[in-house]
């Protein structure tokens, strides 16, 4: 995008330099922990479902994922601790990272049992089907060679 002198000149200073109007990056807010347990008393006080807790939020600036991810702090135990980043509990993230693996095994277990059982039923047809053309064999070996003494 091309700037007009319109721009540059919105853009210059009192000394004739282009002044820098970047704007600033917003700064993240911080809770701290005595205020997150305040809200979650508060937003928890209120009647399930109801218009205040809505309310609360809004004048709090506050979104639900905020309630939600603090009360999975409390209780966790970290929310006590935490006036920043949370300290990262090892144990707790393996548990975490173990548990999703072993739902992730338990599904893969069922699909490849669903296909073996599939693949078991096929295997009973052909060997069904392979027993039918060897009695036909048979029999059409049968009628060959009864026929041929037949001639003679």
């Amino acid at each position: 995008m091309a700037m007009t002198l319109a721009d540059q000149a919105a853009l210059t200073g009192q000394d004739g330099q282009m002044a820098d109007k970047r704007p600033s990056r917003p700064v993240r807010r911080t809770f701290t922990a005595a205020y997150k347990a305040r809200i979650l008393a508060a937003f928890d006080a209120l009647p399930e479902g109801s218009a205040e807790r809505g309310a609360l939020l809004r004048t709090e600036k506050l979104y639900h994922s905020h309630i939600e991810h603090w009360r999975k702090q409390q209780n966790n135990g970290t929310l006590a601790a935490s006036t920043g980043k949370p300290k990262k509990d090892t144990e707790s993230e393996e548990l975490a990272r173990l548990r999703a693996e072993n739902k992730k095994l338990k599904a893969e277990t069922a699909k490849l049992e669903t296909r073996n059982d599939k693949l078991a039923g096929e295997l009973g047809k052909t060997r069904t089907a392979l027993d039918i053309a060897g009695k036909a064999f048979a029999l059409l070996e049968d009628i060959s060679s009864s026929a041929d003494s037949d001639e003679s």
